[in-house]
């Protein structure tokens, strides 16, 4: 033996112990499942973590509102007026090219006017023939017109999700109602058009079954 050297041989690598499992071996295999597994409920809870966010409040109301049917009544959406007040002018002239395709309902300046149902803002404009308006998007996708206000509620914004009794605004004569006895022009759009939605309003019932005054 020569001085200095050391007499034990390298291990053989092969004989070394592994450090970690062989991708045939069965610990892989179950760590490649586990991963498999896992990944899909990962993703699956933070899609619902999404969907269920505030910033995505308007697009799930929208499909919720979507699967829900037409309302067979509706109440009268501006404060303390009974149904039995409105006149049925749905269809009535109005000019030479154009007819009435909503009602109108009366009451003094500033009295609320409140969403019939659950709905989205989708418009806060000041334009047109229908003054300061709102427009909100109800169950079946129907669209509410809620026109000539004389002012919005503070606050109220394009997206916002509404429910019965939201207040939206208040009883005006903006657009070309200008002049006139305060109301509020309000109409329903359904998939073919504007209806009429006074009978809506007439078949409404409290919760607790009892009619209300018409």
């Amino acid at each position: 033996m020569l001085w200095g050297m050391n007499p034990t041989p390298p291990p053989d690598n092969d004989s070394a112990p592994a450090t970690h499992a062989s991708p045939r071996s069965p610990a892989f295999a179950l760590r490649r499942w586990l991963a498999w597994l896992l990944l899909p409920l990962l993703l699956g809870i933070a899609a619902l973590a999404l969907w269920n966010g505030e910033w995505l409040k308007a697009p799930r109301a929208m499909w919720e509102l979507s699967r829900m049917p037409a309302p067979s009544s509706l109440p009268v959406p501006v404060e303390g007026v009974a149904a039995r007040r409105i006149a049925d002018t749905f269809g009535a002239p109005r000019g030479r090219d154009r007819t009435h395709a909503g009602v109108d309902i009366f009451a003094k300046r500033g009295t609320p006017v409140r969403s019939v149902g659950p709905g989205v803002v989708v418009a806060v404009r000041d334009s047109g023939l229908g003054g300061r308006q709102v427009w909100v998007v109800g169950p079946a996708r129907e669209r509410y017109y809620y026109a000539h206000l004389d002012d919005w509620r503070d606050g109220l914004s394009e997206g916002e999700v509404v429910s019965e009794g939201t207040v939206l605004g208040y009883v005006g004569d903006s657009g070309n109602a200008a002049g006139t006895p305060p109301h509020l022009h309000w109409g329903i759009y359904g998939a073919d058009g504007a209806y009429d939605p006074l009978p809506l309003l007439k078949a409404h019932r409290t919760t607790n079954g009892r009619a209300l005054p018409r």
